[in-house]
């Protein structure tokens, strides 16, 4: 067993023997609905980390909407930063922004002390500290943070193939997406619809109003250029 894990048992049993709240017990929802995660950071930090990821950073995204949270290595330097969906996060119970956050605590700290760039991975590793701290607080973090129910939320644009992979589970040939970008070449999936599919997307649906805040502009625009015109 390796110091810096023995160290963080060592750090944990006594944790427990002060015996404090449950970091996800039901009472924080109402005693502190909307926690400060910069310190709620730095408090697992030194709680359940050994103090080994002060130099990562932690931001709220407000436009992250596929996934609760990522941890990103950047530079030459090794810049490591947290970032957590706003939209995804304030509409779910506190405890999963605490798990959430212990998930990607966990990515960051491979990286620090292993150089472990795998975002995606969730080996040996990830699942001991996993465990461990399951174990020490209670909490349920597992692999996966995806809130469906939310992502689906957000995802107001829709497209519709006609061709036959309307017919074919899961998708039934529907694109959803958060952002307005139609289904194309861009995308690593696109050649195998075209092999398999050769169908055509077409909207069939968008957020409310819209369409009509995009004629207005244009609507606006105009104007602009037909009272020019007749200055001109």
């Amino acid at each position: 067993m390796d110091e810096d894990f023995l160290l963080a048992i060592q750090l944990q049993e006594q944790f427990n023997a002060e015996k404090p709240m449950s970091i996800v017990d039901e009472s924080w929802e109402t005693l502190d609905p909307i926690p400060d995660v910069r310190a709620m950071f730095l408090e697992f930090n030194d709680t359940f980390f050994w103090g080994k990821l002060s130099g990562v950073e932690v931001k709220w995204s407000p436009r992250m909407t596929l996934c609760a949270g990522v941890c990103s290595y950047e530079g030459r330097g090794g810049l490591c930063s947290i970032r957590l969906s706003e939209p995804l996060l304030k509409l779910r119970p506190r405890r999963d922004l605490v798990q959430t956050l212990l998930h990607e605590m966990i990515h960051a700290l491979l990286f620090v002390t292993l150089n472990n760039r795998d975002r995606d991975g969730h080996g040996p590793e990830f699942c001991k500290h996993m465990d461990r701290i399951n174990q020490a607080t209670g909490t349920k973090i597992t692999v996966y943070h995806t809130f469906h129910d939310e992502v689906d939320l957000y995802r107001q644009h829709w497209w519709r193939c006609d061709g036959p992979c309307q017919t074919r589970k899961p998708y039934f040939g529907y694109v959803k997406r958060a952002m307005n970008r139609a289904p194309s070449a861009q995308d690593t999936w696109w050649g195998d619809h075209l092999r398999s599919c050769g169908g055509t997307y077409t909207k069939v649906k968008e957020p409310e109003g819209y369409g009509k805040k995009g004629k207005k502009t244009d609507t606006s625009q105009g104007k602009t250029d037909t009272t020019l015109q007749a200055l001109l």
